[in-house]
């Protein structure tokens, strides 16, 4: 099997954007403006045509349809995507977004993503990073001077290996008792005066340890460096200049938001607003299919931060455990024996929503399912990986439950 290394992250065929280029071409016969030429159309589906045959299309859209069916009996409730060298295999949506109304989910319904919402946040920072507007080797006392706790750097907090607290347990009797809705910047406050100082589990770099205080920080870091909220930098400098026009941070005051929202559900019941909601970076995305989709393009394509940028985010970082799971930055790892990384995705579970994200940058494929009922059928993609690779995979029954 090929390394990630051997691939060189790329976009549509060349033809496909020889055509979509070539609408752009104007100010022709001495220098006056000319219409714009229209894209190919006839073109366009004849590549696609052809794509759809390369990858077998239709016979790996019936094999889909009948591993969505088993789910569907599994209690799946929620939207499904495939997508494989630009186009899209299947997609459709199941169920209801709302039980109590009973309005069916559809293929523009909005989801939670949950930690899914961790990779968002994560090129976030390396965006910034590239800029030059924030360090991945200072540390988070280098932007809060009374932050507790030393040598934590934002690398570690990327690749989860700061040994920090968990904020949802650390300051759980303070958010039931006060009966406050914190912000991430109110988590910094809540660590920088809490007495005593709660407890880490490790030295920071010592052991990976999964935790949302790390992106929870890290929202606060972009919020810190850019003087903007978490929500109004996501949607200006990641959101829309990836075409992301249907996907919001919750803390959103744009009322689109409520458009096509699901609800989420879990043991049979609706989830109420958690006190916890409305820390972000580590959860609090919405989104829909067809961004999601635009967002693997936007990876793929490098749209936000360089193709070594990228590349450093998918390096596995932990290896105290032998193992094919890894982590990098921001983003769940499937690695080979030479631990180089096979698969990149991220799985995501809050309040009845639980979410995977799951792509192979060699075949060029992504797999995206959203559920605001929770169900671990979710999780378990390893039927469709051997779909998208003609019969056969070396992956486990379920990627991984949050």
């Amino acid at each position: 099997m090929k390394s990630f290394k051997s691939f060189p992250f790329q976009s549509l065929p060349f033809i496909l954007l020889f055509f979509i280029s070539f609408s752009f071409i104007a100010c022709q016969n001495n220098g006056s403006t000319s219409e714009t030429k229209p894209i190919d159309s006839v073109a366009l589906k004849k590549e696609e045509a052809r794509i759809k045959k390369e990858i077998n299309a239709d016979k790996k859209a019936a094999l889909i349809e009948q591993i969505i069916q088993q789910k569907l009996k599994e209690g799946f409730n929620g939207n499904i995507l495939v997508a494989q060298k630009g186009v899209i295999i299947y997609q459709n949506a199941f169920g209801f977004a709302n039980f109590e109304d009973t309005l069916r989910n559809n293929l523009q319904s909005k989801f939670q993503l949950a930690s899914l919402s961790k990779t968002f946040t994560a090129v976030a920072v390396m965006k910034l990073a590239e800029q030059g507007k924030l360090g991945l080797d200072f540390t988070v006392k280098d932007y809060y001077p009374n932050f507790p706790y030393d040598g934590i750097t934002i690398r570690s907090l990327l690749c989860h290996r700061s040994g920090l607290p968990f904020y949802q347990y650390t300051f759980d009797k303070t958010v039931r008792q006060s009966k406050v809705y914190p912000t991430n910047q109110e988590i910094m406050t809540w660590f920088a005066n809490a007495q005593p100082t709660p407890s880490r589990f490790n030295l920071p770099d010592h052991y990976f340890g999964y935790n949302n205080t790390n992106f929870a920080i890290l929202a606060a870091l972009v919020e810190k460096v850019t003087n903007k909220s978490f929500e109004a930098y996501m949607r200006e400098s990641i959101f829309l200049p990836s075409g992301m026009k249907n996907t919001f941070v919750v803390t959103t005051k744009n009322d689109s938001i409520n458009i096509n929202r699901t609800i989420g559900y879990q043991y049979g019941r609706r989830v109420a607003k958690d006190y916890y909601d409305d820390i972000t970076g580590d959860k609090g995305v919405y989104s829909t299919l067809g961004d999601l989709l635009l967002w693997y393009k936007a990876l793929r394509n490098n749209t936000l931060i360089s193709k070594e940028s990228f590349r450093e985010m998918i390096m596995p970082r932990s290896f105290e455990f032998p193992g094919l799971r890894n982590y990098g930055y921001g983003f769940r790892l499937w690695v080979n024996a030479k631990q180089q990384t096979d698969y990149v995705y991220h799985t995501g579970w809050w309040k009845g929503y639980n979410t995977i994200m799951f792509f192979d940058p060699r075949e060029d494929f992504v797999i995206i399912l959203l559920s605001n009922r929770y169900n671990r059928t979710v999780y378990n993609i390893k039927q469709l990986i051997e779909v998208m690779h003609g019969g056969s995979s070396t992956m486990e029954e379920s990627i991984l439950d949050e």
